[in-house]
């Protein structure tokens, strides 16, 4: 029998496994679903900051989906330790987040309120993206509150920063405006990156 490989789902919010990318949703991966709300039922709750729950060394990968602008920015590089902590050796992390350098164009074009697209949660505008959900924060839920944010290139030097050792991502722009990135603790050749990262990243239009 083939073992599986385990990923951690870091901020799942409300989301399963066949949610995340496509590799992960295969057969070959066994999700632990993790998030800072008991709300949404995950196997472990905590911080992307501080996920002392979780093995050093335990997990293949991990899925970490919207959650880093969150933190502070300073408590970013604590986070990818983090992230770099838990992982195996080879392992290798997935993180997507707003892409700023987006968002600022529809902002200097006056769109900060004008929605630019409908998610399950209702209308989202420039604004949702640079300060939180607006509508999530009005509940009362101010860990959904945005903290920091990043352009690919940002993103990918402090990922360098924190010691990931090939890192590669896209920016996608309308209706998304987000960041897809991959990391990977062991040195990959430009092919062998483009390989994992197409594994997970979305299809390109």
């Amino acid at each position: 029998m083939v073992e599986l490989k385990r990923f951690l789902h870091v901020g799942c919010g409300l989301k399963r496994r066949h949610e995340t990318t496509r590799a992960f949703a295969s057969d070959g991966w066994e999700e632990v679903r993790f998030d800072i709300d008991p709300a949404v039922g995950p196997d472990i709750v905590g911080s992307m900051v501080n996920m002392e729950m979780v093995s050093s060394g335990s997990m293949d990968a991990i899925f970490s989906s919207h959650n880093i602008e969150h933190q502070y920015f300073h408590e970013v590089p604590v986070a990818l330790a983090e992230c770099r902590r838990v992982l195996k050796p080879d392992g290798f992390l997935i993180l997507t987040c707003p892409d700023l350098q987006g968002i600022a164009a529809l902002v200097a074009k006056g769109k900060l309120m004008e929605p630019y697209a409908v998610s399950p949660a209702g209308p989202i505008s420039a604004i949702d993206v640079l300060y939180g959900h607006r509508p999530s924060l009005a509940l009362g839920n101010h860990f959904m509150a945005h903290r920091c944010g990043f352009t690919r290139d940002s993103l990918a030097h402090l990922l360098q920063q924190a010691g990931f050792q090939a890192v590669a991502g896209i920016a996608r722009g309308h209706p998304f405006y987000d960041l897809w990135m991959v990391a990977s603790n062991v040195p990959l050749l430009g092919p062998e990156l483009r390989v994992l990262a197409n594994a997970h990243f979305p299809e390109q239009r």
